[in-house]
């Protein structure tokens, strides 16, 4: 535990004047203002170096003009769209793609000024095309050093959090600042200012403070810490296991959100297109896929070609499943209770191989046409599964939470290697928490990055 007075986070960066360490606070304001000067010294080289190879005469002039407009519109386009904020240091990426966008919107503002100015007649295109190429390219390159310098000297984030903790076996954590509230004399004593300016001086460079008490003391805390002008929240182990997700508010009073009803309309409609349009693409494998292992399966042992079984489906309730018959007439399994294992006695020959490579799951591609299922979401599984003899849901109360969303040919999980059998708890826990992942901001981006993921699992060695 750390002295609130004298400990600093851990130490990000050098030290700043008299040898006291700079705050992340002083240590982003400095990556900011490097970062705009990167950025105007590559909108600078960028068509520096185009007016060099484009224009002979008056290129200076030209150049000065293109700049006096363009760089000051492209600094405040990318202070808008969050080029220089937070964000932008915590994953440079994000701080490239708004610079990138800023840029091509000073461009564009550029172009449509030189149009109705009727000036475009005096500037080369080629030369603004090639400098804003440039340009762009030297942005990239040199938000990218930033970002490594930032990773070295705020190696644990952009921001300074303080957890002030009364609970007693808590751990230091190098990514923030734990005060241990019994160790030392920073008190909510509202009655006592000297206790207040302490504790405001503990805090006072902090960007975010968790307050992680007993029960008793929470209400004295937050009041003690709501005018310190930094973010505060309050840990709440009741709100853990309850799932809160969010706090609205009914008839004047908070309430706590534990589960987030259907997706809107829009994703609605949008999910449902990509599964149509994805059914209607494979339409022609499933047709042959169809024809060929409907004349396998009965040449193989003359039995039916579907196998039908009840799964459990969006809002826990009861869907039938299609596949192709995979074992034994005599020795299938209605209720799911005993899961394939590697080279089981009741697959058939040609099932083996069908399920080898999930040939026999092709025909769910009718129950996501008829709309109980959907190309990607959580897998639907049998009433009797089980995982080390207990049924999932005894295993994991969260299980049924992962059929608040349609189920899946394919899912997050799936793509993670959690396939086949599920013959451990853990493996089974893990599986529901990357389909609870996956129920967490839904977007069809990402329902397409895990289907064409699928791609490189469909042969999976726990596939049998």
């Amino acid at each position: 535990m750390l002295d609130p007075l004298t400990a600093r986070a851990p130490a990000d960066g050098a030290g700043g004047t008299r040898g006291r360490p700079l705050s992340k606070a002083h240590r982003r304001v400095q990556i900011y203002l490097l970062l705009a000067a990167i950025d105007l010294l590559a909108l600078l080289i960028g068509y520096a170096v185009a007016a060099d190879v484009r224009l002979q005469p008056h290129k200076a002039v030209q150049l000065a003009a293109v700049l006096v407009v363009l760089a000051p519109m492209y600094l405040a386009i990318s202070f808008q769209l969050g080029g220089y904020s937070i964000r932008a240091l915590d994953r440079w990426t994000r701080g490239v793609r708004s610079a990138l966008t800023a840029l091509a919107l000073a461009a564009l503002a550029i172009v449509a000024i030189a149009f109705a100015w009727k000036v475009g007649a005096d500037y080369s295109r080629l030369f603004f095309a090639m400098g804003t190429g440039i340009a762009a390219v030297l942005i990239v390159a040199g938000r990218y050093m930033v970002g490594r310098y930032g990773r070295r000297v705020l190696p644990h984030g952009p921001l300074e959090v303080i957890v002030l903790s009364d609970r007693p076996g808590a751990a230091d954590d190098r990514r923030h600042r734990r005060v241990d509230l019994r160790a030392f004399e920073v008190a909510a004593d509202l009655n006592c200012p000297d206790s207040l300016d302490r504790l405001g001086r503990a805090i006072g460079s902090a960007d975010r403070v968790v307050i992680d008490c007993a029960p008793a003391g929470r209400q004295r805390w937050v009041t003690a810490l709501k005018g310190s002008g930094i973010d505060i929240e309050i840990l709440v182990p009741e709100f853990e296991a309850l799932g809160v997700l969010d706090i609205g508010e009914q008839d004047g009073r908070m309430t706590a959100c534990v589960a987030r009803g259907q997706l809107s309309l829009r994703a609605r409609a949008l999910k449902r297109a990509f599964d149509v349009a994805a059914v209607l693409w494979l339409a022609p494998l499933l047709i042959a896929a169809l024809l060929i292992v409907s004349l396998l399966i009965k040449l193989d042992d003359g039995g039916p070609i579907f196998f039908v079984q009840r799964r459990i489906g969006r809002g826990n309730r009861f869907f039938d499943v299609y596949k192709f018959r995979t074992m034994r007439v005599a020795t299938l399994d209605a209720a799911g209770t005993q899961s394939a294992t590697r080279d089981d006695a009741r697959v058939t020959r040609i099932g083996a191989f069908l399920r080898r490579t999930s040939i026999d799951e092709l025909p769910q591609l009718l129950n996501v046409l008829m709309g109980s299922m959907s190309i990607v979401g959580p897998r639907p599984h049998a009433l009797g599964s089980t995982a080390e003899d207990a049924l999932f849901w005894a295993v994991d109360p969260r299980y049924w939470l992962r059929h608040a969303t349609k189920p899946g040919l394919t899912g997050l999980a799936q793509v993670r290697g959690f396939r086949g059998a599920t013959d451990s708890r853990a493996a089974l826990i893990g599986r529901i928490q990357a389909d609870l992942e996956y129920l967490t901001g839904w977007t069809l981006w990402r329902d397409m990055r895990i289907l064409l993921a699928t791609v490189k699992v469909v042969a999976h060695p726990n596939a049998y």
